[in-house]
């Protein structure tokens, strides 16, 4: 059992870091650029992130076992998002994403404490699921700070164009057609590790069912992000499609894959309140 207080001081960083930004109103210095990485925030990210992670592992794995619950895989997939935006923050600083994201893992940590618990699961030994999870992590977690990405591009084309609305400010961001060029460069991994996560649930199916695919919701749903993804990337090489257009197809294509990964745990734990 995993002092609670570890969760709460999880949370807590992470709340730190959403206010800190929302709070200052000047996140890094005017004349650092866009695609300059402040070294002092990079560090309290990953620090929190290690946090994050030691909560996790105290929490997900006992006795050779597994628990993932529905609260347990909300705060797995709020850890795997930040890891891939922190990773991707080298490349360029992206203003207020990183408060929203900081204030939903904030919340996403707290999850397990107020949904319910299933039994362990036997088969966390298997080395092909342990890879299979990681690689899927990975993919929800940058498909998740795509979405957001995505979001933040239209909010910028929305003021844009809205010359009515009074514009606000958004911190230090690139321009849209570097932003662009990101969302379409994290699409890309993402549906590398998509095609990777749904080659590998092949094996572990083997390995645990003995059978090669078993026709799921998660299967189902994973397949038509899988397809989203990929006739999104056709139509940006075919016509070059951009923009809200494009963001609204990676929210989609988001959505889809976390209605596949979470759907059945709400339904069953929720839902039908079973443990």
């Amino acid at each position: 059992m995993v002092d609670t207080s570890l969760y709460f001081i999880t949370a807590a960083l992470y709340l730190l870091l959403g206010l800190r930004d929302l709070v200052s109103r000047q996140p890094v210095p005017v004349e650092t650029p866009p695609c300059h990485p402040v070294w002092r925030v990079q560090g309290l990210l990953l620090l929190t992130l290690m946090v994050h992670a030691l909560l996790l592992h105290r929490v997900l794995f006992a006795s050779h076992q597994m628990v993932l619950s529905l609260g347990n895989s909300l705060s797995l997939v709020g850890a795997a998002t930040v890891a891939m935006y922190w990773m991707a923050s080298f490349r360029c600083r992206l203003g207020i994403l990183q408060s929203v994201l900081m204030l939903i893992v904030a919340a996403l940590v707290l999850a397990p404490l107020v949904l319910p618990a299933e039994k362990p699961v036997e088969y966390s030994h298997l080395l092909t699921f342990k890879i299979h999870l990681v690689i899927s992590l990975m993919a929800d977690g940058l498909f998740g700070v795509a979405a957001l990405h995505a979001v933040l591009m239209s909010i910028m084309e929305q003021r844009l164009h809205d010359h009515d609305r009074p514009f606000t400010p958004l911190g230090a961001l690139p321009s849209l057609v570097a932003m662009d060029v990101l969302l379409f460069q994290m699409i890309w991994v993402g549906f590398l590790l998509l095609t990777a996560t749904l080659v590998s649930g092949i094996f572990f199916s083997e390995a645990l069912f003995d059978k090669p695919l078993v026709w799921n919701h998660k299967v189902i749903f994973s397949l038509l992000s899988w397809v989203i993804f990929a006739g999104l990337l056709m139509a940006r090489q075919l016509w070059g499609i951009r923009g809200r257009r494009a963001a609204r197809w990676t929210l989609a294509g988001f959505v889809l894959l976390l209605v596949g990964y979470l759907g059945s745990k709400f339904v069953v734990e929720i839902l039908l309140h079973r443990g």
